[in-house]
């Protein structure tokens, strides 16, 4: 009889942990105030918290655009605006423009990992998780990034196979989470 009290106890408790656990971690930014690019509605300044890499999977955005030479839009971002540069059906590389101050500079990653298409960091359960994401499928991504006026780094990934010239100017990325 203890033994099954215990066990009910037990279960109870850790369904509670996993209940509240998961609503506190899902809970997105719009939750916190934060719905118009990482501002307050009232104050209009960023918030000061643990700055973001924010992957964007530029390959979609990009989409049949890459047939046509030029360059394409691919994202605004507050303020900024990426583009990216298509020659012969490769990119050349991404430029990033800041509404007032121009010109912003652009880091260049590779890794092999699809960062694009990870989850948010934080706890997650296993079964929720695709064994893709973090298996080596023998392609190589590159990555262009930026940081916008919150002091969070934006970068688009690309597959090495779209790239011009992928590996010329591109660093190891290790992710900080």
């Amino acid at each position: 009889m203890r033994h099954l009290l215990r066990f009910t106890t037990v279960f109870v408790a850790a369904l509670g942990i996993a209940w509240f656990g998961a609503s506190a971690v899902a809970q997105g930014k719009d939750k916190e105030g934060k719905e118009h690019g990482g501002q307050h509605e009232k104050g209009g300044k960023p918030d000061k918290e643990k700055k973001q890499h924010k992957h964007v999977n530029g390959k979609d955005l990009l989409g049949e655009k890459i047939r046509a030479n030029g360059q394409h839009k691919l994202q605004e971002h507050g303020k900024h605006t990426a583009y990216v540069d298509v020659r012969n059906g490769k990119i050349i590389g991404v430029k990033v423009k800041h509404a007032d101050k121009g010109d912003v500079p652009v880091k260049k990653y590779k890794t092999n990992k699809k960062m694009a298409d990870l989850a948010v960091p934080g706890i997650q359960a296993v079964s929720l998780r695709l064994a893709q994401s973090d298996t080596y499928l023998g392609t190589t991504w590159i990555g262009y990034a930026y940081y916008d006026e919150w002091g969070d780094e934006v970068i688009y990934w690309f597959p090495y196979e779209m790239i011009q010239d992928g590996v010329t100017g591109a660093v190891e990325y290790f992710p900080s989470y």
